[in-house]
């Protein structure tokens, strides 16, 4: 009996995510850093709020990695003139340096992950896995790559 699908799915990505976790750790940071610091480089996004939506991450977890990104000086947070309630969010000197980092990690592990596979290979990998989210994810963005 083969396994199903989804097991194997689940299975490969524990893998690949603790792989990656590793190569972030080894660089000196975590997922939920790179992910903050990477919405912050691409200016996707510049207050709390939307940086919880476009990473995934609920608002009191969020809040806790930026509490201690804040700690190490990697960002700071000011309250937007426009509405006080809200923190916009900057990278800072040191932010950028930890980005430059792990984006060299992010760039090895995903070239590790390419290793031994040609573009039409990868090509037809992306297709599947969209197609795949497409099965159980109604929403729209489904197709969307982050």
């Amino acid at each position: 009996m083969s396994i199903p699908i989804g097991m194997e799915l689940a299975h490969t990505a524990r893998v690949v995510g603790r792989a990656f976790d590793e190569r972030l750790a080894a660089a000196g940071g975590s997922r939920p850093t790179w992910l903050v610091l990477l919405a912050l480089k691409q200016g996707r996004t510049r207050n709390q709020r939307e940086l919880a939506a476009a990473i995934g991450i609920r608002g009191a977890t969020l809040t806790h990695h930026l509490n201690g990104m804040e700690a190490e000086g990697l960002v700071v947070r000011r309250r937007d003139p426009q509405n006080r309630r809200v923190h916009v969010l900057e990278m800072t000197e040191a932010g950028e340096a930890m980005f430059q980092r792990l984006a060299v990690a992010a760039r090895e592990h995903d070239a590790r992950l390419r290793a031994g596979f040609g573009e039409d290979e990868l090509a037809q990998l992306r297709d599947l896995l969209v197609r795949l989210r497409r099965n159980v994810d109604d929403d729209a963005s489904a197709a969307s790559v982050v």
